[in-house]
């Protein structure tokens, strides 16, 4: 069992299987895109195949591979059957925009994908366009309804709300939540990736329930406390939304999550200051067990919270695609 000194038990692992994306939302990278890192400094499907391994004999049991956009990196439904071959893991997940969805959704499947976020900001052709700065709502949506034809369950919508941007279409998302038979998850913007980030740009969690309660009075399901979505349904019975309050609500005293980002570095926290070079020590030819004493040393001092709003909080220099979302 991994656990770090607050007595928190490590399970899951985020991979980044890429920092490239083929769309520029604004509060993730600049229009004209990053520095790619290069591609020997990827780790390969062997080399995270490798590490999981590593991890699930450690504990861990759920994986969710994110990007940039996890789907530009080309064979991913093969990393999906490596993983879904060690015995330990019992989910693979996967976050993405969804552009390329339907071309790979069925081969995702197959290949032992459990379940699937797809990103969707907007459900205005315009202001989707404003804050991805491409014209492609309807990929998104038709990668929706691909992903419910073939069976992925849950299908979970993730949603960034942000003040004079897309915050008046809260009720539109209640109901699609409802009509679609989705979960929509509302998640609090973040300081990381965009430089202008304030506080008055976040839409609080309580603001939209307010909202959503116009539709249906909202009802708590009970739900595993280390997972960092609240769920609730809507008293008729009839739709599920989630929210990520990372912001006016932190949940950092039940997290249970660790980061490997696309180029091999170890983060115990989105907003880890210090990381640990994974791809060097694999092609350094460290043995499975010194890997696993680091990654044992690593998660003991896991952070114990992101300190967003405080004096301390310092943010990363990576941006949430150079991370892994």
């Amino acid at each position: 069992m991994l656990k770090d000194k607050l007595g928190r038990v490590i399970d899951n692992l985020r991979i980044s299987v890429t920092d490239r994306c083929n769309l520029r939302c604004l509060y993730c990278m600049p229009e004209e895109g990053l520095d790619w890192f290069p591609k020997e400094q990827i780790l390969t499907f062997e080399e995270i195949e490798r590490l999981v391994r590593i991890f699930a004999e450690l504990g861990v049991n759920k994986i969710r591979l994110t990007g940039g956009e996890p789907l530009v990196r080309k064979n991913l439904h093969l990393l999906i059957k490596k993983l879904n071959a060690i015995p330990q893991i019992q989910d693979i997940g996967m976050t993405t925009n969804g552009l390329l969805f339907k071309k790979y959704a069925q081969q995702l499947f197959d290949a032992g994908l459990s379940r699937v976020n797809i990103s969707l900001d907007s459900l205005d052709p315009k202001i989707f366009f404003e804050m991805t700065r491409r014209d492609q709502l309807n990929d998104v949506i038709e990668a929706i309804k691909e992903a419910q034809r073939i069976g992925f369950s849950p299908i979970k919508i993730n949603l960034v709300p942000i003040k004079g941007m897309n915050d008046h279409e809260m009720l539109e998302f209640g109901h699609f939540a409802r009509d679609e038979n989705l979960d929509v998850r509302f998640i609090e913007f973040m300081p990381i990736g965009a430089d202008d980030w304030t506080l008055d740009d976040v839409v609080p969690t309580q603001k939209i329930k307010d909202v959503l309660n116009q539709i249906s009075p909202l009802v708590e399901v009970p739900h595993d406390e280390r997972l960092p979505a609240a769920e609730y349904t809507f008293a008729d019975g009839k739709g599920k939304v989630g929210f990520i309050s990372s912001v006016t609500e932190p949940f950092c005293g039940s997290c249970n999550r660790v980061r490997i980002t696309a180029d091999g570095r170890f983060r115990t926290c989105l907003f880890s200051i210090e990381e640990t070079n994974f791809l060097a020590l694999l092609r350094e030819g460290k043995t499975d067990d010194e890997i696993a004493k680091i990654i044992e040393e690593r998660v003991w001092i896991k952070e114990p919270g992101h300190l967003i709003n405080k004096d301390a909080f310092v943010k990363p220099t990576r941006t949430m695609s150079q991370i892994g979302g």
